[in-house]
């Protein structure tokens, strides 16, 4: 099957499910999309691990957290408590050369997805008491992939980085799916049409905010990080995950990279699909 008609079947595959409503929904701030919502692990766990969700669309405004929440209720139906995070994308103008819209806000989405996870021990008290919050592993998919991979790197960031912690995140690890993981090879494979360079401000801050931004140059992070990537990707190639695995290498540190073979960029996220049972093993393997 040519690569094109591959990507159209299965991201059309991953999109067939209903939407599922989670079990709760609570606010982290006062903005509509500064909400969380919560699944509780099917099976009745009284501690069970949490995986955080954060959804992709290239951090673009149609895409919002409803078409992950099949994914997390796959998670949930594993056992896990969940929590799918939304956050504040693009606006609706389009994007320079009429790309579609815009992707992301800065710094909104940043500040979104650092609130989000600060304030996430409080809102499971509240929300979901079945969570275990010291096993919790955080999840994304594509651009949601570059929102794991920055969370737990933000003791990293440039001192004058709003968004930096004076330590490590509290996390078992990382499962980024397919992300986008390093910001210079993704602009020059044309990620996503730019969405990168987009979610900098464009081409007159992309390198100025790299450094704030780019999971590549946040490296080493000291916890457990796996990315899962499917080689005939035409969405996220396979060369973007390789070039992350490639700078924590060379920092001195083992990121693992499974590379699913025939498997595109949505069947990672598609219950209906083996790879997201791949996806779930590699998410137990650091949260129990």
């Amino acid at each position: 099957m040519p690569d094109d008609a591959r990507d159209a079947a299965e991201e059309e595959s991953a999109f067939s499910h209903p939407p599922v409503d989670p079990d709760s929904t609570t606010a982290y701030g006062d903005h509509p999309d500064q909400v969380v919502d919560f699944y509780a692990p099917r099976g009745g766990e009284e501690r069970a691990p949490l995986v955080v969700v954060l959804h992709g669309g290239a951090w673009r405004a149609p895409y919002d957290r409803r078409h992950i929440t099949p994914f997390a209720d796959f998670l949930a139906r594993r056992g896990f408590a969940v929590a799918n995070v939304e956050y504040r994308r693009g606006g609706t103008i389009p994007a320079q050369g009429g790309a579609g819209p815009v992707a992301g806000r800065w710094p909104d989405t940043f500040d979104d997805v650092a609130a989000a996870l600060d304030a996430m021990p409080g809102l499971l008290r509240e929300a979901l008491p079945q969570a275990d919050p010291r096993r919790m592993v955080v999840t994304g998919h594509s651009a949601g992939g570059q929102l794991a991979l920055w969370a737990a790197a933000r003791h990293l960031l440039p001192a004058d980085a709003p968004w930096r912690t004076d330590r490590p995140a509290p996390l078992r690890g990382v499962v980024a799916l397919a992300p986008i993981a390093d910001f210079t090879v993704a602009e020059k494979l044309d990620v996503c049409s730019g969405a990168s360079r987009q979610l900098l401000g464009g081409e007159a801050k992309f390198g100025e905010r790299r450094p704030y931004a780019d999971p590549a140059l946040l490296l080493p992070t000291g916890i457990a990080t796996t990315l899962v990537q499917g080689r005939e990707d035409v969405v996220v190639p396979q060369a973007v995950a390789e070039a992350y695995a490639d700078a924590a290498a060379k920092a001195g540190e083992v990121v693992g990279l499974t590379l699913l073979e025939d498997v595109g960029h949505f069947p990672l996220i598609d219950p209906a699909a083996d790879a997201c049972a791949v996806v779930a093993e590699e998410i137990a393997q650091l949260a129990w």
